[in-house]
């Protein structure tokens, strides 16, 4: 196969190998369970790093595409065969039905959260019908601040702090409260769903294309956005994580006045580095960073709850203008979500999972 980096396209190196990489397998160039070609083979033939083509690999790798074997190297592991089985048609018994098991390892252990479900419809009984707080559950709330505190270095008020079903929720009550009439720069790449909601809400967006560190120093300092809207750790779909530099620079851009930065902190507790990544939102002298995670990929999807944690300057104005909309997660979730992160379940799994992908690291270095 042969493979070619254009240096004059704006897609960084590893991703125009990586798009290349993967049509060919979808394609079936590469059979199932065939072996690629040798990173220092791919590196001679397209002229760029070792590390570059990792990375490449690295996200063939993180999206089922490829699995590397030991001193072997990758091997390819999507068959196009997978997922098109038909099915006879058959009614359907909700009782009876049982949805397929998740096969991946880094799933909360189902144990774990059915104890937490049964602890708390024990404790709480008919309280878990109890309507829940515009903001949250102030359970869940303070439950997210002690974690924060302690794990991530962000001191925040519980005032500060809404719950949400997922990103798109917060993304649009980010928009409410910061305006339509400002421009909000993006990644680009970055995840469609974020270009989507900012464009469904009438709200003017400017790309900035990301580079091996971040977003590129150009595109920032002559895009004329107020508000800048990051994913720093592991940005999908491109996995490029933000230098200390660049993070350093985000937060000079956001020094003009009335500027905000909406940091969108998906995955990072899975980080591999021996310490948490460090947020924007706690190094930030401004008062001017919107923090914001979910629950999503550390416990379930299917839960569909999301928190930010607002500017203390803007929590007060989020109360009076938007504080009149209901809080769109079950009272029952809530607390299932304050029970896992009090009793320290919720920590040991992602310390659990830190270990793994440390682990696996190591070992496809060694190959």
């Amino acid at each position: 196969m042969k493979y070619v980096i254009d240096e004059n396209l704006p897609i960084p190196a590893y991703l125009q190998l990586y798009n290349q990489l993967r049509k060919d397998i979808v394609d079936g160039a590469y059979a199932f369970g065939s072996k690629l070609p040798s990173k220092r083979t791919l590196a001679t033939e397209t002229g760029v790093s070792t590390v570059t083509v990792e990375h490449a690999c690295d996200l063939l790798r993180d999206e089922g595409y490829i699995e590397p074997r030991e001193r072997s190297g990758y091997f390819v592991a999507f068959c196009s065969d997978d997922g098109f089985v038909t099915l006879p048609p058959s009614s359907f018994d909700v009782f009876s039905h049982k949805p397929p098991v998740p096969e991946n390892a880094d799933e909360f252990p189902f144990s774990v959260l059915a104890r937490a479900m049964r602890k708390v419809i024990g404790m709480m009984g008919e309280g878990i019908l109890v309507r829940s707080p515009n903001s949250g559950c102030v359970e869940l709330r303070k439950a997210i601040q002690m974690y924060l505190a302690h794990s991530r270095g962000i001191e925040a008020d519980v005032e500060q702090i809404v719950i949400g079903s997922g990103s798109e929720y917060l993304y649009s009550l980010i928009i409410e409260l910061l305006g339509r009439n400002r421009v909000y720069a993006i990644e680009y790449p970055s995840y469609n769903k974020i270009e989507q909601v900012y464009s469904l809400s009438g709200a003017k967006i400017q790309k900035l294309p990301l580079s091996k560190n971040g977003i590129e120093s150009s595109a920032l300092q002559s895009c004329s956005a107020d508000a800048l809207h990051i994913s720093p750790y592991r940005s999908y779909p491109s996995g490029v994580t933000a230098s200390a530099s660049k993070r350093h620079e985000y937060l000079k851009w956001a020094e003009k006045e009335d500027r905000y930065i909406i940091e969108d902190d998906f995955e990072s507790e899975f980080s591999v580095s021996r310490k948490p990544e460090e947020t924007l939102f706690c190094h930030s002298a401004r008062d001017n960073v919107i923090y914001m995670n979910t629950f999503s990929k550390t416990v379930s999807s299917s839960l569909r709850v999301g928190y930010m944690v607002l500017p203390k300057h803007l929590s007060e104005e989020f109360e009076e203008r938007l504080g009149f909309y209901s809080c769109t997660v079950p009272t029952y979730i809530q607390f299932v979500l304050a029970e896992l992160i009090a009793n320290g379940d919720f920590e040991r799994h992602i310390n659990r999972v830190r270990r793994k992908k440390r682990r696996q690291l190591t070992q496809s270095k060694d190959l």
